[in-house]
């Protein structure tokens, strides 16, 4: 029986997915193995009937470029207890090439310690999938999927400012980011908009609907000061993330709420919920600007990869072969911007909770403080008399006084 390498998915999906499948798959095919990919991650894989397809050359070469996934993607995380050996046996599997997040990744070295436990020896190899950027990868090298998700946010992002433009109005987006805004501020950045709101910038004040609100407000007055009507502000949904249960509910949106009585933010468009907050705080001043909302989520998960992705997953599938051979595993395969492929493991990048800590923006960076000081619109003190013709009370709408930055 021939030796075989398994592929599966796990989380959501992120462009670039099928670029990394075909590139595992043809340089093990290249090489003698049979390429078997597993349907629906981690629950197919420990199910009774897996749902499996032998990957071929002519399959593999027809969804390199394609966005999505060609394997069924699944969140299911399984506990020790569905864990068993028959699979691999079966189909005398050497390698388990994982392509997902840090769950991900840390429930493979889990597999793999139980198949040693259990005389079953295999390598795993873990490919570190997100659109957030937020794996602790080496310096200078992103996940796969962000420049893609970026580009096409961009491409929206830009079209709404037009739309802005033209009619005169103002837009609220909301971009994806668990914890960090690496997108956000990439799309913001890049389409030049006048506001970027992430959770990073909160390193000195507690994150609230209010202060949220009164950043998107001092860019809207900044900008009317400047004589322009017009303009849009993008806020990571990671702000979220960093809200107790009691901040959100106060709100005032209508939520549903889960057995734990947490709202479940992802039965609501956050930008929706952003500009509900937003326009309650401009109707307090009866300024009468309108914000509308617009929402960048899952539109940006199964776009095609440009060039950059197809380029760096074609790498990190060559460098999983590359460090199996070398005898590596329980590892995640990076390339650094040189092209050179090396293992992370994750016991070097985990806390001491087995946690492995996001990569956030560096407010501090000279790139972003760039963007903060030269591209946003905001109010500061020298505009405080012209700012006070719209808001009374202008001098809580300081920017850096709202981020406690002074």
């Amino acid at each position: 029986m021939k030796d075989s390498v398994v592929i599966l998915c796990g989380g959501g999906p992120a462009p670039g997915i099928n670029t990394v499948i075909s590139s595992v798959g043809k340089v093990f095919l290249k090489n003698g193995y049979r390429v078997i990919g597993m349907h629906e991650g981690y629950k197919g894989l420990f199910s009774e009937k897996p749902e499996t397809q032998d990957l071929d050359f002519p399959f593999l070469d027809g969804i390199f470029s394609k966005g999505g996934s060609s394997l069924k993607m699944s969140r299911f995380k399984p506990k020790d207890t569905d864990f068993n050996t028959n699979f691999f046996v079966k189909n005398n599997v050497k390698l388990l090439v994982t392509i997902g997040g840090d769950d991900t990744a840390s429930t493979a070295n889990r597999i793999s310690k139980y198949l040693e436990d259990n005389q079953v020896s295999i390598s795993n190899i873990h490919v570190p999938k997100t659109i957030d950027n937020d794996l602790p990868l080496p310096v200078g090298s992103p996940t796969f999927g962000f420049h893609s998700a970026k580009n096409e946010g961009v491409r929206i992002a830009t079209t709404v400012y037009e739309d802005a433009r033209t009619s005169q109005n103002w837009f609220v987006l909301s971009a994806m980011g668990r914890e960090a805004g690496h997108l956000a501020f990439g799309i913001g950045a890049s389409a030049h908009f006048p506001m970027i709101i992430i959770p990073e910038m909160f390193n000195k004040t507690d994150i609230s609907a209010e202060k949220i609100a009164n950043l998107v407000i001092s860019s809207i007055i900044k900008r009317r000061i400047l004589g322009l009507n017009y303009g849009a502000a993008i806020i990571s949904e990671g702000v979220f993330h960093f809200m107790d249960t009691e901040e959100i509910k106060s709100t005032g949106i209508n939520f549903t709420y889960d057995a734990h009585g947490h709202p479940e933010l992802f039965n609501v468009s956050k930008s929706h919920v952003f500009n509900m907050f937003i326009q309650r705080k401009i109707k307090s001043y009866d300024l009468g600007i309108g914000t509308r909302p617009v929402e960048l989520g899952f539109g940006l998960r199964c776009c095609p990869p440009v060039a950059y992705d197809l380029d760096l997953c074609t790498m990190l599938g060559n460098g999983v072969y590359k460090l199996f051979k070398d005898g590596k595993s329980k590892c995640m395969i990076t390339v650094d911007p040189k092209g050179d492929a090396s293992p992370l493991f994750l016991k070097d990048v985990e806390d001491e909770n087995g946690k492995v800590k996001p990569r956030l923006v560096d407010v501090n960076s000279e790139k972003v403080e760039t963007v903060m000081n030269n591209n946003l619109h905001y109010l500061c003190e020298e505009d405080l008399e012209a700012a006070r013709a719209y808001l009374p009370d202008a001098e809580n709408y300081l920017f850096k006084k709202i981020l406690n930055w002074e």
